[in-house]
């Protein structure tokens, strides 16, 4: 498994590759928002919390998180509101899957592992994630974290194709991403 490259910034980077809780953030963060600066966000939270661990973000008073969050380089243009989605998806997290995020993608289904299309159903149920997000984030679970379900790459849609330029899911460079934002600018283009 190849290290993340997500932000350019190599700490940042890091905590990313090392933190689940931390990658979900990333990607909750990812709207509206260039996608390196997004996912840039967690290590802002480390850095002026002291810890990304979703019981510590959850348990935090939420007008001391809101101004950690909010604090220049805010982790987001609209650092107010995503304070508060950081903390509902800590609750969820620690509240479902006893504070593992990892969790989201490895407890047993069913039948046993769960299936993309579980893991799907899991990801679009928390809080700040929705179809799209969490279809983009099983593509990037199975593209560069090696985790692949049976059926990822089904559920995860268009964002699953291999060798695709879709998503912060096929983002691993410099210029990947700037890919990725080529395929963006044509299909807003297209779509006017």
């Amino acid at each position: 498994m190849a290290e993340l490259w997500m932000t350019g910034d190599a700490e940042a980077d890091r905590l990313l590759d090392d933190d689940p809780f931390a990658l979900l953030v990333g990607m909750l963060l990812d709207q509206q928002f260039p996608m390196e600066h997004a996912f840039a966000g967690p290590k802002k939270i480390l850095d002026r919390l002291g810890s990304v661990d979703p019981r510590v973000i959850a348990e935090t008073d939420p007008d001391r998180f809101t101004e950690l969050a909010t604090t220049p380089p805010a982790i987001h243009r609209y650092g107010r509101s995503m304070a508060g989605r950081v903390q509902e998806l800590a609750h969820a997290v620690v509240d479902g899957y006893d504070g593992d995020a990892a969790r989201i993608w490895t407890d047993p289904g069913t039948g046993g592992a769960p299936t993309g299309a579980e893991v799907l159903k899991r990801l679009n149920a928390l809080p700040g994630y929705g179809e799209r997000k969490a279809k983009i984030f099983l593509a990037l679970l199975g593209k560069q974290r090696d985790v692949r379900p049976d059926g990822w790459r089904e559920a995860a849609g268009e964002f699953g194709e291999q060798d695709s330029r879709r998503s912060i899911a096929d983002v691993t460079s410099a210029e990947t991403l700037q890919e990725v934002r080529t395929f963006k600018k044509a299909q807003k283009a297209a779509a006017s």
